[in-house]
């Protein structure tokens, strides 16, 4: 029998990256203020009439009209050359950006973008870039764009304001792309920033997850140790929220390189850090609780599971945690109680199990399934409460919620179109801003469902294998109730010897000890301790 899947550090490394980005904020539009600037060479001829009209309109903040004049140069009613049409295209961006019509506005600067350095606002785009990049999930397909750029574009004075930021975001992209030699521009982009940036502990925090991805653990302890100086001494630079979310996961991301190196009482120490009121705090119990198993201080690995067994949690699951059980009471040779796991575990799961699947088969189109996904998450799509809860606790994942953001985000720019001035409703530049929002959306919400069924596939493949490994575990069970149990058959699960001591429980003077009663208490959390005795032979 194989020792389930153990945790790996290399596995959950990408879950909590998934953790560590924030939403943008919606009323957060970046720091225009310094933006408005255009290079030395933006034009080599005057401009017409309707572009100079344009550009005062955009000055007195009346984005409506000038995105009307803006168009007109841009379909050649204006007899502007072509830098005076590359001049108008930024100038499109940029008023789209100032209406809100993010996604419209991407479509423009992308356009800039595969320009290349012969398109005379190449270098400027990447201010508005970056300010999207603030406003739109990386779905948008963002960081692709901000790819596209030469690390020493960054060098241009005028980008010093946002250098920082496009550091990291050029960092993420290259740690996303994940090629060969990509992790390696990546640390390199991260290490770039500057201390004082507001953006250095998240590049720091992602310096060290490239650390991992690469196996090198030495280099993503040291990462992460710098974010917990930064935890301790709080400085103004970074956002108090920045400093607790990645103090947090700089914590988690220890225990688990610690685990991963078999320095299990260090990891325990890490995992013991975080708090309560954590998000990840419930992950962090059942983590250490593998620690604690390897360890052979099974009490503490048991009271964690009974934790998570606890009603506070019934949104989040842990089915691995019953199939641990079941070993640890096979190596006591606890058998009814090992047996008892694994029927636990198959009551719950089994038709669980079966319901996903059920549930991916029902659309073969994607839209058509991010559509039904849209029901499951408003609670209507007529599901039992535990299959409900178990689908959300999917479709929270943090990459999932960014690729539904970006519908989201589409739909709120057509919606927004829809209750704009009539009159702007029917020129040119509405009609092509409603043709792109359409077909983007469109496609946003196929990847959305697409995202959406290949979560929930692959939870249903996760209780499989599971209950393929609850199988083998059974048998070994049933061999040692009949007591032939071969050296063969146990394959690496050491038994716990009768006389095996556990390590005592000591109550500090803090604390005492309590019964449990069949009642859980909030503040009895995480501290629940098994009594457990061997019936192994000496």
């Amino acid at each position: 029998m194989r020792l389930l899947t153990k945790m790996s550090l290399f596995a959950v490394a990408a879950l909590t990256i998934q953790t560590a980005d924030a939403a943008p904020g919606k009323g957060d539009k970046g720091k225009a203020g310094d933006m408005e600037f255009e290079p030395d060479s933006a034009a080599s001829t005057p401009p017409s009439k309707t572009l100079e009209r344009a550009i005062k309109l955009y000055d007195k903040k009346d984005f409506f009209s000038a995105s009307i004049e803006l168009k007109k140069v841009l379909d050649g009613e204006s007899g502007d050359d072509a830098k005076n049409k590359q001049r108008a295209e930024f100038f499109m961006g940029k008023t789209l950006y100032q209406m809100g019509f993010y996604a419209g506005s991407l479509a423009y600067f992308d356009k800039i973008v595969q320009g290349g350095d012969a398109h005379t606002y190449h270098g400027a785009a990447l201010k508005w870039l970056a300010a999207l990049s603030r406003v739109l999930p990386e779905t948008s397909g963002i960081l692709e764009k901000i790819g596209t750029y030469d690390a020493k574009a960054l060098d241009d004075p005028s980008l010093s304001s946002v250098k920082d930021e496009l550091l990291f975001l050029l960092g993420r992209h290259y740690y996303r792309k994940g090629g060969d030699g990509d992790f390696d521009k990546a640390i390199g982009l991260f290490n770039q920033v500057n201390r004082d940036s507001e953006f250095f502990i998240k590049a720091k925090f992602f310096e060290g997850v490239t650390y991992v991805r690469k196996f090198e653990g030495k280099p993503a302890v040291d990462a992460f140790k710098e974010i917990l100086v930064i935890g301790q001494e709080r400085p103004k630079a970074y956002k108090a929220d920045d400093i607790a979310n990645y103090n947090e996961l700089a914590q988690l991301q220890m225990a688990r390189v610690f685990y991963s190196t078999q320095q299990f009482d260090t990891s325990i120490k890490y995992f013991e850090k975080l708090d309560q009121n954590s998000l990840d705090w419930t992950e962090s119990l059942f983590e250490a609780s593998w620690a604690y198993y390897m360890k052979t201080l099974n009490s503490k690995a048991l009271g964690n599971i009974h934790t998570l067994n606890a009603p506070y949690f019934e949104d989040q699951f842990f089915p691995e945690s019953e199939l641990l059980k079941a070993v640890i009471y096979f190596k006591y040779c606890l058998y009814d109680q090992a047996e008892e796991a694994i029927q636990d575990f198959n009551d719950k799961y089994e038709p669980l199990k079966k319901n996903l699947e059920e549930i991916v088969k029902k659309y073969d189109d994607n839209a058509e399934f991010y559509d039904y996904v849209k029901k499951v998450k408003a609670n209507k799509a007529g599901l039992d409460i535990k299959t409900q809860r178990l689908i959300m606790s999917v479709l929270n994942d943090k990459t999932l919620l960014k690729t539904f953001a970006w519908v989201d985000e589409l739909n709120h720019e057509l919606d927004m179109l829809q209750k704009s001035d009539k009159a702007w409703q029917t020129t040119q530049v509405a009609a092509e801003v409603l043709q792109e929002l359409t077909v983007q959306q469109s496609v946003a919400a196929a990847d959305a469902g697409k995202v959406a069924r290949d979560r929930i596939e692959r939870l249903a493949r996760e209780l499989r294998a599971l209950a393929n490994d609850g199988l083998k575990i059974k048998f070994e069970i049933l061999n040692g109730k009949a007591e032939k149990i071969s050296t063969d058959s146990v394959k690496g699960i050491e038994k716990i010897k009768k006389d095996h001591k556990e390590e005592p429980i000591v109550i500090d003077d803090e604390h005492f000890q309590w019964r449990f009663n069949g009642e859980y208490w909030k503040d009895e959390l995480g501290y629940y301790r098994f009594k457990i005795r061997s019936k192994c032979s000496k």
